[in-house]
């Protein structure tokens, strides 16, 4: 359960009516609302003293904020996202709107590139904000490739492909990751790489991880079995293998060996459960996100929100995504169906030209 689900469950009727309606007008015009505005539009007929205080109380939990002393309230990010994950009724996609994607994007094409431009000229001026539009990704075999640090929680992946295709990918890395970390990753998968798409290459990684286990459960089995150590959380991908003694085993050439070899044989596997994590962001796609404020990282714009849906081709895998980049107070009710029906027709549109 996310932090907005239990809020939104802990309201009251009258403290979600009043949330929900602050909302919306906001979302609608942009202005504070006060409690006078609302006890003209609540379902049950309280004072504006009353609508003050669950006001009140709605700012405390974090829903809400006071631009100005003496103004209404209008929702915080936080606000929004509880808004947008419990409260948002997503309207029907209207004919016109339906109408005028249709008759953008539905002539025949087999230049992906053309489509992909005339899909974001019909977002745009659908609805009049900006548009986004991610093109499918590359599945030829890769040549070369690079991580690049953006920050703590930001990196690029640049990959060069056997093609001459070159595609620069965003991802938010595994924690703790450095930049020397991410040249040792990079460097270890061009090693690798031999003409491999991106999905073999997480086969081979696998493959080396369930390699190293199996040869580290052989070398320490005997060990075990002597009472010279012992699993901690064994069948866990975390396991440690604890030491006995190991004092006295420095002193015995064969068992001081055969630690050092565990130790680097755990070291190795640790090295390559991190290149393999990589290799899955780097791949993963998003279902239909909302990215609300400064959730928003790609573009680090506290004062946007970005709705965002990926478009498939016929063995239903994500290649792509389109969206819609606008102010906080976006109409997500008629965004999110607009985003969501043309990134529809884009999968079925290039899946019938391939």
């Amino acid at each position: 359960m996310t932090e907005t689900t239990k809020i939104l469950e802990e309201l009251n009727d009258r403290s979600r009516e009043v949330f929900r309606l602050v909302v919306e007008s906001y979302l609608e015009s942009g202005d504070p609302v006060g409690s006078r505005t609302l006890t003209r539009t609540m379902n049950e007929k309280v004072s504006a003293a009353t609508i003050r205080n669950v006001m009140q109380d709605l700012e405390f939990l974090g829903l809400l904020d006071s631009p100005h002393v003496s103004a209404g309230r209008i929702p915080t990010q936080l606000g929004l996202r509880m808004f947008v994950d419990g409260l948002l009724e997503v309207s029907d996609l209207t004919p016109a709107d339906r109408e005028k994607i249709d008759a953008t994007l539905t002539s025949k094409t087999h230049d992906v590139g053309s489509l992909l431009d005339r899909v974001g000229s019909a977002l745009s001026g659908v609805t009049h904000g900006a548009s986004l539009v991610l093109t499918p990704k590359h599945e030829a075999a890769i040549q070369h490739i690079e991580f690049v640090s953006l920050g703590h929680d930001r990196a690029l992946v640049v990959l060069v492909f056997t093609d001459g295709h070159v595609e620069n990918r965003l991802f938010t890395p595994p924690p703790g990751q450095t930049p020397s970390s991410m040249r040792e990753a990079a460097n270890f998968l061009n090693a690798l790489i031999g003409g491999k798409t991106l999905g073999e290459l997480r086969g081979v990684i696998q493959k080396e991880i369930s390699a190293r286990r199996q040869e580290i459960d052989s070398l320490a089995r005997d060990m075990i079995e002597s009472g010279l150590a012992v699993w901690e959380d064994e069948g866990e991908d975390s396991a440690r293998l604890i030491v006995r003694g190991r004092a006295n085993l420095l002193g015995e050439g064969r068992e001081a060996a055969e630690l050092e070899r565990i130790r680097t044989l755990f070291d190795d596997l640790e090295r390559k459960r991190d290149i393999a994590e990589f290799l899955e962001l780097t791949d993963e796609g998003d279902g239909v996100r909302i990215f609300i404020g400064s959730e928003n990282k790609l573009f680090s714009l506290s004062g946007s929100s970005l709705v965002v849906s990926p478009y498939m081709n016929a063995d239903r895998k994500i290649i792509g995504a389109v969206g819609v980049i606008g102010p906080t107070r976006l109409n997500y009710g008629r965004i999110v169906p607009i985003v969501d029906y043309t990134a529809q027709l884009v999968g079925k549109l290039l899946s019938d030209g391939s």
